[in-house]
């Protein structure tokens, strides 16, 4: 089975142009077909802020209402989208930047209204595979930002490491697909204040042993949920580290399996 690599890379390195640049090279060099997903919420708190528009958070998560919306289609599906293909087509990677709406690859609903109203935040019900996987088998790169839409004409701000971690399940029937999520730590941390605690490899029963020991927790949760749903519906490997994930060699990411 041909192998695939699906990329979420986080926002502290969309916001560092030096180690955007690196990784991109990185990415254009990869030989198997690859995807890249990205969201943008760092810029689009800031292009709120010169509007005037306060951003809305609840617990680290964006509340979406209708301005938020056009900021984050304004930024994760223009600014920062485009500036990602435009530099991979330079790098000669055939690059396509993509939301959920183009070529009605990723469908998802409106969060409903538990303890708070997200507003038009999205939850993936699934995704176009023969689409993505006839993109791929013409060379292209599909590149995702984090917006997806309800095909009733809705589009909704949706986690980039959900989509990652869908579309990533959506192609394991076609591919051995490996999931990366590359951000600035060096991978799962035994402890958040040093840097070198690298947690190797972590499977489902040292994953709950981890949590009952309060050694992850908070933002992690939410990453290493998306991991391992990822790995119980046919992924068959997700790492989590930093740029030298992608470097021959380099012992010091996390794995993640079953």
């Amino acid at each position: 089975m041909e192998k695939l690599s699906i990329i979420k890379i986080g926002g502290n390195i969309i916001e560092d142009e030096t180690q955007l640049l690196q990784f991109l090279k990185l990415f254009a060099a990869m030989d198997n077909p690859k995807i890249l997903v990205h969201g943008g919420g760092k810029k689009a708190s800031e292009i709120s802020k010169k509007l005037g528009i306060e951003p809305k958070m609840h617990k680290g998560r964006r509340i979406t209402d209708e301005t938020a919306l056009d900021v984050a289609l304004m930024v994760y599906g223009g600014l920062a989208n485009k500036k990602i293909v435009a530099r991979l087509q330079s790098l000669g990677c055939n690059a396509l930047g993509m939301s959920g709406a183009d070529g009605n690859t990723i469908k998802a609903h409106k969060r409903p209204v538990k303890e708070m109203d997200y507003g038009f935040a999205g939850d993936v019900d699934g995704i176009n595979a023969d689409l993505i996987t006839n993109l791929l088998h013409l060379g292209i790169s599909p590149i995702f930002c984090a917006l997806t839409h309800d095909q009733e004409g809705q589009l909704l701000n949706t986690n980039a490491d959900t989509i990652a971690s869908e579309l990533a399940v959506g192609l394991s029937d076609d591919f051995e697909v490996t999931l990366y999520y590359c951000f600035e730590m060096n991978g799962v941390l035994r402890d958040v204040s040093d840097k070198g605690s690298v947690i190797k490899k972590i499977d489902s029963t040292s994953y709950q042993k981890l949590m009952s020991d309060g050694i992850i927790s908070n933002g992690m949760l939410p990453k290493l949920h998306n991991c391992f749903h990822a790995l119980q519906h046919g992924v068959n490997e997700v790492r989590i580290g930093n740029l030298a994930l992608f470097e021959k060699g380099n012992p010091n990411y996390t794995t993640l399996t079953l």
